[in-house]
């Protein structure tokens, strides 16, 4: 099975402009981009045929090309990072049996849950697209109310049935918990959404002629435009290994992950 990476980036977030370019300082005292170690990560995950930045800023695109990344440039009118890398695929021709979309804002990214979506996506050929879930260990979910009541996105959550099937994913923290009524309080109910995704090249293409809906409109979340068309997302279930996981959605998250990477030296 042939599966390339893409990662999108844009340079004009809404919330952090410039984000992939963020310098993030690591427990040796050097200096590496967002872009740069996410990059990183993809080119471990055991199973890549290439790893691409699809960028439609030149800004990126030149640090890119620095530290040896391919660039593929796509438009300006990406909306989000799974157009960006539906346009990827279509401008250059790019043959895939899986497309993987690998946000340029999670450089904690283990590559393990790359390879989980991979191994699921080939055990169930019936699957269009797969993304990874993380339980809330009681830590990151205190961060992840802190910031909500601080009027801050920490992370996403997901909800989904007993198959996995995704139900809903949203930038509040769900679903609701009251502490009284959980059987372990040590196991909270509750999953991160990992911002990585895996697609069918069939699946990429249809999404790019779908309109927005108006949920996905409401959250700023991408992946809801698959189920607000009807189709399934399968979540899978990963697992952190005594890994910290957390996404740079805010300037206030760049001192989080490099306390996580010297906790990682």
């Amino acid at each position: 099975m042939k599966s390339v990476i893409i990662i999108p980036a844009r340079y004009a977030s809404s919330r952090y402009m410039g984000k992939p370019l963020a310098l993030l300082t690591l427990p040796d005292g050097r200096q590496k981009s967002l872009i740069e170690m996410s990059y990183e990560t993809a080119c471990k995950v055991v199973g890549i045929n290439a790893v691409y930045i699809a960028t439609d800023d030149s800004r990126i695109a030149n640090a890119a090309k620095d530290f040896g990344a391919e660039v593929i440039m796509t438009s300006d009118t990406c909306r989000n990072g799974t157009e960006r890398c539906a346009e990827a695929m279509e401008r250059t021709g790019l043959e895939a049996d899986l497309v993987i979309n690998l946000q340029g804002d999670a450089p904690l990214t283990p590559p393990w849950f790359i390879e989980d979506l991979i191994r699921a996506m080939q055990a169930d050929p019936s699957a269009d697209m797969a993304t990874p879930v993380l339980r809330l260990d009681k830590e990151t979910y205190a961060l992840f109310r802190e910031d909500r009541l601080n009027n801050r996105v920490g992370g996403t959550t997901a909800v989904f049935d007993r198959n996995f099937h995704a139900r809903y994913f949203s930038k509040e923290v769900l679903p609701f918990l009251d502490p009284t009524k959980l059987p372990d309080p040590d196991l909270i109910p509750a999953f991160h959404h990992v911002g990585v995704y895996a697609y069918r090249p069939e699946a990429l293409r249809d999404y790019g002629s779908w309109p927005e809906g108006p949920l996905e409109k409401l959250e700023g979340l991408e992946q809801l435009r698959f189920l607000e068309n009807g189709h399934s997302i399968k979540c899978v279930e990963v697992e952190a290994r005594g890994r910290v996981f957390w996404e740079l959605n805010n300037p206030e998250d760049i001192a989080r992950i490099e306390s996580a990477l010297r906790l990682m030296a």
